[in-house]
């Protein structure tokens, strides 16, 4: 009876409330869009999730494989992750898939040359050593097609010591220079004769003053944006003119590429910035369209929200969720849900965020009772923002635009049926919400 019992159970999540069956490409989706490669998640070990990944994709049908080539790109340009469109290339070279044109509109920082070539030699078994055992041609000359993506600064600053270097890709894939310039820098990389950059790691490993250092750099614009959010707390310590350090934040050069929940670590390493971080969060985000109508967002704030997006990271899901509620644009009032289901201040920015996770403690998942909560209170559209793991049975959603935007990659989840379903923690996933939205209403004209 109890092996009975146990099969009518059907799907579940974690936490054991029912979950929806999807497709393998909905599946491989909800895997890859939240996902930071290799981390462990609170419910799922992150060396199962790659596994499910490239079993998704070697499992998937022949006509399928374009969309994983979509995917592939999608998550690296409009999500802003990294390391998981390799595993998508190296899963799609595995099948026979014509990787060459995809490989350079996937990497897109140096780096990622050598992280490929490594993914790909774990993904077949092989240590680094040997990837010229595991590289088919398609994927060779998708890499060599990539090193025009870079000039010398890029290849100098990511020319790192590592089991796999810039100049072993270099030698394992043979590129064509496309002038004499290109080709002088691509023999200084495989001689190891390529000039420092000028980085701000470069500088202070060679002794300079930290807070001349950091000054001359962001005099001549040259700090990255990213690099300028990670290195406040330091600047701050070396007595680097907050001046100086006010304009470059409000500047946002290079914005377009930081996610928003990087403003969040940014204000917590270093408060005296807070203002001109919330500003600049706000103004990189300005291009996002207004909604019409009255909105609800629902904010999990459950425990396993908190944990730590990677073991080299101050931010959790709960930040990066926190962050799309804190910056939807548009009438709305924000609730979140643990044990409880609490109403708080609908501010935008960074006062909202702290809102959201300071609500009430993080405890259990009562998705399903916060849902049935707010489906009594009037509104035109509910999005909520979890990583979907439930305690209890969630109903349908009474409004006809209702949007589940999921956080986290794991397997099973809860928000299909009549929810539309949305991966991510990117701010696209807003975007897509007001285009879903737009095309539904010129389908109904």
């Amino acid at each position: 009876m109890r092996l009975n019992v146990f099969s009518k159970l059907g799907l579940r999540t974690h936490e054991g409330a029912p979950a929806r069956p999807i497709t393998p490409l909905q599946q491989l989706r909800r895997s890859v869009l939240a996902c930071l490669l290799w981390e462990r998640t609170f419910y799922e070990d992150g060396e199962e999730i790659a596994a499910r990944i490239v079993r998704t994709v070697l499992n998937l049908a022949e006509e399928e494989l374009d969309e994983v080539a979509r995917l592939a790109v999608q998550a690296r340009t409009e999500y802003k992750l990294r390391h998981v469109p390799l595993l998508l290339l190296s899963a799609l070279a595995r099948r026979g898939y014509k990787v060459r044109r995809l490989v350079p509109q996937v990497v897109r920082r140096a780096d990622e040359l050598a992280e490929l070539v490594v993914i790909h030699c774990k993904v077949n078994g092989v240590e680094p050593f040997a990837a010229k055992k595991v590289l088919g041609a398609q994927l060779k000359r998708g890499l060599a097609d990539a090193f025009h993506n870079f000039d010398a600064y890029e290849l100098a600053k990511y020319n790192r010591k590592a089991p796999v270097r810039l100049r072993d890709v270099l030698f394992l894939t043979h590129p064509r220079p496309r002038n004499e310039e290109q080709a002088r820098v691509w023999k200084q990389l495989a001689d190891d004769e390529l000039p420092p950059p000028d980085t701000w790691e470069v500088a202070l490993s060679t002794g300079a003053d930290k807070r001349e250092t950091f000054e001359r750099l962001l005099r001549e614009g040259r700090l990255g944006y990213l690099a300028l959010l990670r290195n406040l707390r330091n600047m701050e310590e070396a007595g680097v003119d907050r001046e100086l350090v006010r304009q470059a934040i409000l500047a946002r050069k290079g914005a377009e590429k930081v996610l928003p929940f990087r403003f969040v670590a940014a204000a917590r390493a270093a408060p005296v910035f807070a203002g001109e971080l919330n500003e600049a969060m706000l103004a990189s985000l300005s291009d996002l369209p207004r909604f019409d109508g009255q909105t609800l967002l629902l904010v999990d704030v459950s425990a396993s929200m908190s944990v730590l997006l990677s073991r080299r990271s101050q931010l959790s899901r709960l930040d990066a969720a926190a962050a799309l509620a804190a910056l939807f644009p548009g009438q709305k009032r924000v609730f979140t849900f643990s044990n409880a289901v609490v109403e708080v201040p609908s501010w935008r920015g960074l006062p909202g965020i702290d809102a959201i996770i300071a609500s009430q403690p993080h405890g259990g998942t009562y998705l399903g009772k916060a849902v049935r909560h707010l489906n009594r209170i009037p509104h035109d559209r509910l999005i909520v923002i979890t990583d979907e793991q439930a305690h209890d049975e969630v109903p349908d959603p009474v409004a006809e635009r209702a949007y589940l935007i999921n956080v986290a990659p794991y397997r099973n989840g809860v928000g299909y049926g009549r929810w539309v379903h949305i991966d991510g923690f990117s701010e696209n996933v807003l975007r897509f919400i007001h285009e879903y939205e737009k095309l539904v209403l010129e389908l109904s004209q």
